[in-house]
């Protein structure tokens, strides 16, 4: 669509003004030294060399601005899809300055935004391919050895085969784990919302991890005893992920013979705060902001052994999320950690 010159008349205005201002001033000292002062011829001069002056420099100054101002608008055809070329082409210097340098000032973010997803574009792109291709080297390894003669030896072959199974797992595990990012990134995975009791749900979580928290001596626990239910509006078996994920994560990097505590409060009239506490290694506050991060890792060695997806907190950031609700960390460095969430409570 063309653009229309919206006019402008504050510079032709002023200009004209100071201009019939000062031929005034110089006609009037003129006439007064020739002793002949004609009030009425003053008048009729100042109007006359007013609208003289501000037809003449409206015009030239709409045509010589307008002609370059739309060559820049032409010629900048980044600004297409802007707001700016939605805008009729303005001759106000002010305006015109205003609209540029709001524009500068958008696509400076943008651009740094666009660094930014670059960065993490390029990160994840490398995560992604640090975490598939150890279990796929694992399990080619096992299969080139046992192609190699290996699957002749019955005993090797059955661990072997054995361990190619276990590394392939792993690459499910990681696989269905995007998935569900991925779902509930676009909005895909639908929640089943339903009344349930979350102290129950926490004591079944328990029982499913209690042989993984022997093996540190990690106690499982509540911070005192729920003897009424309190019950939440939630989707059950998300919520059992986002809670299993968590105590997990707390038996992982917990300390030995370390404790991991669950307590249930009221926050306001129709919300509850389920917090996961633990003794652990806790994590340094610089590692905080990135912490639910897919594929980030504190301990960039270590924590490797503990195996995993690396999705687990983003996981629980995402199921949180969809149900309209926050979660919050607070750690510190070799004190322990405390991962807390919202839930609706039922009426």
């Amino acid at each position: 669509m063309q653009n229309k010159l919206k006019k402008t008349y504050k510079f032709a205005f002023k200009t004209s003004l100071y201009i019939t201002i000062f031929l005034t001033l110089l006609s009037s000292v003129f006439l007064y030294l020739l002793h002949s002062v004609d009030i009425l011829y003053l008048v009729s001069f100042a109007v006359f060399t007013y609208l003289l002056s501000f037809i003449v420099i409206q015009y030239r100054v709409e045509r010589f601005i307008y002609r370059r101002v739309k060559k820049i608008y032409d010629d900048l055809t980044l600004l297409e899809s802007t707001s700016l070329r939605k805008q009729p082409i303005t001759t106000d210097m002010a305006t015109l300055t205003e609209e540029i340098d709001k524009y500068a000032k958008n696509k400076k973010l943008e651009i740094e935004t666009l660094k930014v997803r670059e960065e993490y574009r390029k990160e994840f792109l490398g995560n992604v391919s640090h975490e598939l291709k150890t279990p796929l080297f694992t399990v080619q390894g096992y299969l080139l050895t046992l192609i190699d003669g290996a699957i002749d030896d019955k005993k090797v072959s059955e661990k072997y085969l054995h361990r190619a199974n276990k590394g392939l797992e792993r690459l499910i595990y990681i696989v269905k784990d995007l998935d569900m990012i991925t779902k509930l990134e676009v909005g895909d995975l639908r929640l089943n919302i339903e009344k349930f009791d979350i102290i129950e749900l926490v004591e079944s979580v328990f029982d499913l991890l209690e042989m993984k928290a022997s093996k540190k001596k990690i106690s499982l626990m509540f911070d005192m005893d729920y003897n009424e239910p309190i019950m939440v509006m939630a989707d059950k078996e998300r919520i059992q992920q986002v809670l299993t994920n968590l105590i997990v994560n707390s038996i992982k990097y917990g300390e030995e013979k370390g404790t991991t505590e669950i307590s249930i409060e009221n926050l306001i009239k129709n919300k509850v705060i389920v917090r996961v506490t633990d003794n652990g290694e806790g994590i340094s506050e610089v590692n905080i902001p990135r912490l639910f991060e897919r594929f980030f890792r504190v301990d960039k060695s270590g924590s490797r052994k503990e195996g995993g997806s690396g999705l687990g907190l983003a996981i629980v950031k995402h199921i949180i999320e969809a149900h309209d609700e926050k979660i919050y960390i607070e750690s510190e460095l070799n004190v322990g950690s405390e991962f807390s969430f919202t839930l609706e409570k039922a009426e």
